[in-house]
């Protein structure tokens, strides 16, 4: 992927892609050109490279003001071909940037530890889509492009373009391959299939309208083949690493119902659906024919249960219930989850247990969405032990702190935590205040769960610092 800054009719590149940073030897190349029509964005998929191979790739302008520039050099690994043996797979987990809440240290630190993973993996919530200030934390520190909520093409273009200025950011791709899929804020917040809680049609419009304008521009700006739902195509794809795993990226938001507003019936309705009928046949054809160690699911919202009755009804949870008052529904534990669509997570889970039954793949979910950290056990819908879910927490985006104007050291966050862990057996970790990402190394009997945060998001130049590391083994679960 790479984009020329140019207002040329038409640009035409040269790409080359090497085993040598140098260039010395040209493995493959060829020509693309581009337009505005596609924001002078240019995607190239070369084909016939050697699997489980160190890459290097650049382009170079032909046409136009920049011609005879070249690009930096970019540096991605393909995947090791699908059944062949492989004993170990690593992969950055990211979600939740807000270009106003705080600088992308952690994307930095992604770079330079680049060597470490074998891609990265990024759930959603790429961009924010609000209105200069309304969404900024304790900032904003820099401000967006444009001021106003995104709505046009023009719009989310604009703001793409304004996050990719970003020096962290553009180390960060240009050191690994990147596995995207949207969350809601590519589009709206709390978006669904046919509406989002940030959308007002009276005011804004068609909904259609602006969720296909906020779609193509995604798919102009970010380094990914699939094909538009809004041209009949989709998003969701799965991944083979070798006999290893499956990587699984589900679309939890173009086919989903709308969310479940404190409503236990709706919650549970067994007609309601997060991933349309089309795409939970996909994913359970998936599933079912796969032949890997690890079944991993790129899961943009938290799947475990997670029951928050305590925070209103425990006495001994007061002073966190006086504290939230009237901010509860701004938690990130809500009927956006998979808590608000239960009836399809027991039937995912059937499948999951099923397969695992049959051929011994373990279920790891990875996830991101809520701006915190979490890891957990997950049970079958008989109660047995089947897999674990690693939740990474946002790059920069609000956390549970910075949302409610807490401090950082106040005692309510630590006892809304112990509160969380006490109600909820199954959850091995959480961390409601800090940011950064996370990584997994997933081996033949267990998977390694890291989490690194920064120190401060506010200063550009911020330590990441290791901070947490889990190791969770087959048959045992947690066992760190």
């Amino acid at each position: 992927w790479t984009r020329i800054s140019a207002e040329d009719p038409q640009v035409t590149v040269i790409w080359q892609v090497s085993t040598s940073r140098d260039f010395h030897t040209i493995t493959a190349q060829g020509t693309a050109t581009t337009d505005s029509s596609r924001d002078y964005t240019i995607h190239v998929d070369p084909f016939s490279l050697q699997p489980a191979t160190v890459y290097f790739y650049r382009f170079i302008v032909t046409t136009g003001h920049y011609a005879g520039q070249h690009s930096p050099t970019g540096r991605t690994k393909t995947a090791p071909t699908p059944g062949t043996p492989l004993e170990q797979l690593t992969l950055a987990v990211a979600s939740c940037a807000n270009w106003e809440s705080g600088y992308f240290s952690a994307y930095r630190d992604m770079a330079k530890r680049a060597e470490l993973f074998d891609a990265t993996l990024f759930l959603g919530d790429y961009i924010y889509e609000y209105a200069s200030g309304s969404y900024a934390g304790n900032g904003p520190v820099r401000l967006h492009d444009p001021a106003h909520e995104l709505r046009t093409l023009n719009d989310y273009r604009r703001r793409y373009a304004r996050y990719r200025t970003d020096a962290d950011l553009q180390a960060a791709h240009a050191a690994l391959p990147w596995i995207v899929v949207w969350d809601d804020h590519e589009t709206a917040n709390n978006s669904w299939a046919n509406g989002a809680e940030n959308h007002n049609p009276n005011t804004q419009g068609d909904w259609l309208t602006r969720r296909n304008c906020a779609m193509q521009a995604y798919f102009e700006w970010m380094p990914v083949r699939a094909t538009s739902p809004s041209d009949n195509g989709r998003i969701y794809r799965s991944f083979s690493f070798g006999d290893l795993a499956e990587l699984t990226i589900m679309d939890l938001r173009t086919y989903r119902d709308v969310e479940a507003h404190n409503s236990v019936a709706q919650a549970t309705d067994p007609a309601r659906t997060m991933l349309g009928s089309e795409q939970f046949a996909w994913l359970g054809n998936k599933i079912e024919s796969s032949n890997v160690a690890w079944n991993v699911l790129g899961n943009s919202v938290m799947f475990a249960p997670l029951n928050l009755m305590t925070l209103k009804s425990d006495p001994a949870a007061s002073s966190v219930s006086s504290a939230l008052s009237e901010n509860i529904t701004n938690l990130p534990l809500n009927g956006d989850q998979w808590d608000g669509y239960t009836a399809e997570r027991s039937r995912l889970l059937n499948l999951l247990q099923a397969h695992h039954a049959r051929t011994g793949a373990t279920p790891l979910l990875l996830t991101g969405d809520i701006h915190t950290e979490w890891a957990h056990n997950i049970y079958s819908t008989t109660g047995t032990l089947l897999g674990a879910e690693l939740v990474c927490s946002s790059i920069s985006a609000p956390n549970v702190d910075e949302i409610l104007g807490l401090q950082p050291t106040n005692p309510i966050t630590p006892a809304a935590q112990s509160i969380i862990q006490a109600a909820n057996p199954h959850c091995r970790h959480v961390n409601l205040v800090h940011h950064g990402y996370a990584y997994v190394t997933i081996t033949r009997d267990h998977a390694e769960m890291h989490w690194l945060r920064v120190d401060a998001i506010g200063d550009p130049q911020s330590q990441v610092r290791d901070s947490v590391s889990l190791t969770w083994r087959k048959g045992e679960g947690f066992s760190s």
